[in-house]
């Protein structure tokens, strides 16, 4: 093996090993996430809200798209990634309201 493709090897593990780390931030913090929205959902269900709150949700989008544009990322594929937890956390708040909380 060359020299440069040596270095590029271990180029290569160094990224791998920051994914990773940053995968389990991304897990963990989703986690943490969804544990608050699940009080939400219990809360919503036991004084009889709606599970979704459109204006709160649209002003998060766009605060998400924002803070994406800030950081270097699409903000369309920030977009997408909040409305997709989005419509998860209004499933887990409808199932509460099912359930009576």
């Amino acid at each position: 093996m060359t020299d440069i493709v040596a270095r590029a090897s271990e180029l290569l593990k160094d990224h791998r090993e920051s994914i990773d780390r940053l995968d389990a931030i991304l897990v963990y913090t989703l986690g943490e996430r969804f544990k608050h929205t699940q009080a939400v959902g219990v809360l919503k269900a036991e004084h009889n809200l709606p599970p979704s709150d459109p204006t709160r949700e649209g002003a998060q989008i766009t605060r998400l798209e924002d803070l994406a544009k800030r950081a270097n990322l699409d903000p369309e594929f920030a977009r997408k990634f909040l409305s997709f937890i989005i419509q998860e956390v209004i499933q887990h708040h409808q199932q509460h309201q099912i359930d009576g909380a």
